[in-house]
């Protein structure tokens, strides 16, 4: 009785541990999640690292904020790079564009962008 008692306590134990080791371990912090994209992308941008990817990010990031200035700056930094027929982008530029009230059928980047 007494040794059937003991093993049950001891397995308990045993699990009860377990469990409290898997909650402490989810604790821990990720580093990589702290960081913020945008502003690390800016400051490649600032020391003049900036490419095409970058640009896009930045471009999409902005727009998502609903910071359609900045959004705006991007986008026609990346179309002086690349000439782009992604649809999605240049729709979110001409939205950007559409927010600002900046938008007009002869904007240059749309123009040469897309066939429209």
């Amino acid at each position: 009785m007494i040794k059937t008692n003991l093993l049950l306590f001891l397995v308990v134990f045993c699990l009860s541990l377990n469990s409290f080791s898997q909650n402490s371990a989810m604790h821990k912090i990720d580093v990589n999640k702290d960081i913020d994209v945008v502003k690390v992308y800016k400051q490649v941008v600032k020391e003049g690292y900036g490419t095409t990817l970058i640009y896009k990010e930045l471009a999409n990031a902005s727009y998502f904020k609903s910071d359609y200035v900045e959004a705006k700056i991007w986008y026609e930094k990346l179309f002086d790079e690349e000439k782009t027929t992604d649809k999605t982008l240049l729709f979110r530029y001409r939205q950007s564009l559409k927010a600002l009230g900046l938008y007009r059928e002869t904007n240059a980047y749309l123009s040469v962008n897309t066939s429209n």
